[in-house]
């Protein structure tokens, strides 16, 4: 017979306490990689320019157009972007990073590679109904999103002592004092 494991009671327990990152810290974090990941895209896409053209992805005018609605290519390249960043740097985006704010799981010690993606195309259910998705953040008494709940995730604030090293079980460094 199968029983209830609470292992993620656990978890909470460990990040409790955690000083939760501010809206505007958030939201400027979000604007950065926003501009970090439209410049990757005219780069990566510049650089495969003809071959892109001969497979029909962009015209031939050779106009790159980055667009959530134009094709799939552009929503595959946002989850991409927030996905594999956030997982490659531990909860992290070059936009978080600037910022000092980090995504922590409330699940596991480590966000994982499913969350990741899964908070990144929680993204896009956060935008419907006109971007109250993200509002949420300040009716949630946790300061969650829903791009939060989804993946399961909280976003905290990081110390600058903590920024450097991280410490096992301690929210990935912003959940204990340094």
């Amino acid at each position: 017979m199968a029983k209830y494991d609470s292992h993620q009671t656990r978890r909470m327990l460990e990040v409790h306490g955690a000083p939760l990152a501010s809206f505007s810290r958030r939201a400027a974090a979000f604007f950065l990689d926003i501009v970090v990941m439209s410049l990757l895209f005219v780069a990566v896409v510049g650089s495969l320019e003809p071959l892109l053209a001969k497979t029909g992805v962009i015209d031939r005018s050779g106009r790159i157009v980055f667009s959530l609605n134009h094709g799939w290519y552009n929503v595959a390249w946002v989850v991409a972007y927030f996905g594999l960043f956030t997982y490659f740097l531990r909860g992290r985006t070059p936009g978080k990073w600037l910022m000092g704010i980090r995504v922590v799981s409330l699940a596991h010690e480590r966000i994982s590679l499913w969350h990741a993606v899964e908070r990144a195309l929680g993204y896009g259910a956060s935008m419907l109904e006109g971007g109250f998705g993200f509002l949420q953040y300040f009716i949630n008494p946790n300061k969650r999103t829903v791009h939060d709940r989804i993946a399961e995730t909280i976003v905290v604030r990081e110390r600058k002592a903590a920024r450097g090293r991280r410490k096992k079980g301690s929210a990935q460094g912003a959940g204990r004092k340094a």
